[in-house]
This record gives C-alpha cells, sequence and structure tokens, in this order.
C-alpha cells in the first residue's frame, strides 16, 4: 500500500493527505490558481480534483510529508480567499467561507493527535496571516461542541455575522466583528480526522423533501422527535429530544442537484468501520423503497480507500452465491456494478481510489 510514493518520500518519512473542500464548482480558471498553489509546494502530489457544479464546490486531495502538505493548504487557503468572493457565492451544499473544510488525515508513520496539532497550528496561522477566522474540528477541537463539524458550520456563511463574538460559538482564531474581508472570505474549518466516505446517493425523484426524509431516517443524528400535534419536543434543557437514525458514523442531509436533474441522499461516513459503504448503500435503498422511491446509483466524491471496494465486492458476490476467491480487479468490479458507481458518469477505480491515485505521476485534471 502506498508503495511507490513513500518510496519518493522515504520510507520512515511520515505522510499525510489534505482534503480542503473550496466554495467554487464553475470558474476553472479560479480552480487552477489554487491547484498551482498546492502543486507549487515540494513534495506534495495533487491526487485528485472532484469539482461539483451544482453544489458550486470542489474538493482537492493532496498528499506528502507533513510539512509540505501543510505549507500547500496555507497556499491554497490564501489563494482561494484572494479569488473566491462569499458575497456572490451560491450553491447546493452548506459552506461557511471560500476554504469551507481543511482536514489533515494520517497516512503513515503520524498519530492522529498529532495531525491535530498541525490543524491547530495550521488554523492559527491563517487567521494570523491571512485574516480569515478560522474553527478547529474533529480531533483538533479545542472545545467538544466544534468536534462537529455541522455544529462549527451552522448558519452557514449567512449567519456568520452573528457568531463571530458569541462565547462558545465564535471561531477559535480571528473571532471578531464582521469586517470587509470576513465578508469576502467567510470562515474556514481546520481540523483532523481519520478516512471518511464523501458519497451521494442517487433517487430516481426530484423531491428534495424525499430525499432529506430518508437522510433521517439513516443519519446517525436522525430526525427530531414530534408529538401527536406535530411540535418538536423538547428536553429539560429545551433542546430538541432526537430519534436516532440507523446508520452509525454518519452524517447526511437531501437536496436537489439541476446538474443531474434529480435528488440526491448526501452522506458523510464518518467512521468507515461501523458503516461500511456497501452498509450504508443498502440501508438507503431500504428506506427509499419504504417511501416509494428507488437508489439508482451511488457517487463517490473524492477519492476511497482500495479496501472500501473490495469489501463490498465480497459482501455483493456473497449475496450472489458467487465465489469471493477471484482476483482484486474483480472485486472492484463486482462493487462498481451493485451499487451503481458509473450511474451519473464512468467510474474508473484508477482516477478514484487513493492507493491508485498514489502511484500516478501525472496531475488530476480538473
Amino acid at each position: 500500500m502506498l508503495k511507490k510514493i513513500i518510496k519518493k518520500e522515504k520510507m520512515n518519512q511520515p505522510l499525510i493527505e489534505c482534503v480542503p473542500n473550496f466554495s467554487e464548482g464553475r470558474n476553472l480558471d479560479t480552480l487552477d490558481e489554487i491547484a498551482k498553489a498546492i502543486t507549487g509546494i515540494h513534495g506534495v502530489h495533487l491526487l485528485h480534483i472532484d469539482r461539483g457544479e451544482g453544489a458550486n464546490r470542489t474538493v482537492f486531495t493532496f498528499a506528502g510529508p507533513p510539512e509540505a502538505v501543510v505549507e500547500a493548504a496555507f497556499c491554497a487557503v490564501r489563494v482561494a480567499g484572494e479569488l473566491i468572493d462569499m458575497r456572490q457565492h451560491h450553491g447546493a451544499h452548506p459552506r461557511i467561507g471560500a476554504t469551507d473544510v481543511l482536514p489533515l488525515v494520517p497516512i503513515s508513520g503520524i498519530s492522529l493527535k498529532e495531525c491535530a496539532e498541525l490543524a491547530r497550528q495550521l488554523a492559527r496561522r491563517i487567521s494570523d496571516e491571512l485574516l480569515i477566522p478560522c474553527y478547529c474540528y474533529e480531533a483538533a477541537a479545542f472545545i467538544e461542541s466544534h468536534r462537529n463539524l455541522a455544529s462549527c458550520r451552522s448558519g452557514e456563511y449567512e449567519g456568520l455575522a452573528a457568531k463571530l463574538t458569541t462565547p462558545g460559538i465564535a471561531p477559535d482564531f480571528g473571532a471578531r466583528p464582521m469586517d470587509e474581508r470576513i465578508a469576502r472570505t467567510g470562515s474556514t474549518v481546520v481540523g483532523a480526522r481519520n478516512y471518511l466516505i464523501a458519497v451521494n446517493f442517487n433517487l430516481d425523484t426530484t423531491d428534495t423533501h424525499l430525499a432529506n426524509a430518508v437522510a433521517f431516517d439513516v443519519r446517525e443524528k436522525g430526525r427530531p422527535l414530534r408529538d401527536e400535534q406535530g411540535n418538536k419536543v423538547l428536553d429539560a434543557s429545551g433542546k430538541p429530544v432526537m430519534v436516532p437514525g440507523t446508520l452509525k458514523g454518519t452524517k447526511a442531509l437531501g437536496w436537489y442537484i439541476d446538474e443531474y436533474g434529480i435528488a440526491q441522499v448526501s452522506m458523510n461516513i464518518t467512521d468507515i468501520h461501523a458503516t461500511p459503504l456497501h452498509t450504508a448503500y443498502e440501508e438507503v435503498c431500504r428506506c427509499a423503497e419504504k417511501r416509494g422511491q428507488h437508489v439508482t446509483g451511488t457517487e463517490i466524491i473524492g477519492l476511497v480507500p482500495k479496501q472500501v471496494l473490495l469489501d463490498a465486492g465480497r459482501h455483493f458476490l456473497e449475496k450472489e452465491h458467487r465465489s469471493v476467491d477471484v482476483s482484486e480487479t474483480a472485486l472492484v468490479d463486482a462493487a462498481i456494478r451493485s451499487m451503481g458507481l458509473d450511474d451519473l458518469r464512468p467510474f474508473n477505480a484508477h482516477e478514484k481510489v487513493i492507493e491508485y491515485m498514489l502511484e500516478r505521476p501525472e496531475k488530476p485534471q480538473i
């Protein structure tokens, strides 16, 4: 695993991944400048660019030694802050800033705790040098409520001004009243986490209410409990009582993507051991069918670890009472076919699996 790139960076050198999400999916010149900022740092390998026009959002994936990756991340945030004006941004995906979320992910030779400290240092530097307020989330969070990305991003960009100087919900670095700089760049959520899978399940409907209902059925947080009159039930502290969903370690919402003309259940699987991709797929299918709809396919955003597809391939072959004593390629093909990974566009595993991408020397296309 990761043999070729690890050889390039010396076998014992730590290796991390960075997966920043930028609030731009339509201006190719802007995205190209961000890519140049990343690849301009020696030792950094730009692995993948996943551009979404409907969401108006692009996910970059790059990897390398920690110091180089952190420097590339800083440079990318600087360029995004110069070229993306959040006052003009509209898209389907929740967002709070030009560089919306910026996670560091340990690959080898470094712990999640060490990545968290790097993330905190990066957030402070972004605030100090670029004047962009930063939250620290997941393993880098300073306070428990900021561990959850959705909590940091609550209210999105439009609600940021009210949060900037409010204790408990203000950014960890750079908190100050709204000014011209913040109005342009918004805030950035910087953190450290393990691998997650960003995935959209395609529905044969355009109904976002139905897609949201399915998302609430399955996501770990679930939905608010309601009484017979339809009012939310509150606990003693005045917070809504939640009815948990069926999938541990998942976050989800429903949306309509004009680019495809369909509604999707958009999900982050934050614990791929508690909920493997194939488990999430089958549960979304089950809940959609209960509501009279069907999942037509699956869209993976960014890259996915190879083992995720191998496990899925074995699962579906076993369900079909077929042998799992087959090649790696056959297992991956079974996963692609069974989950409809090529429903919206051709799925090339050599462009979507992180281990394969780390072996590719060429720069990915925007």
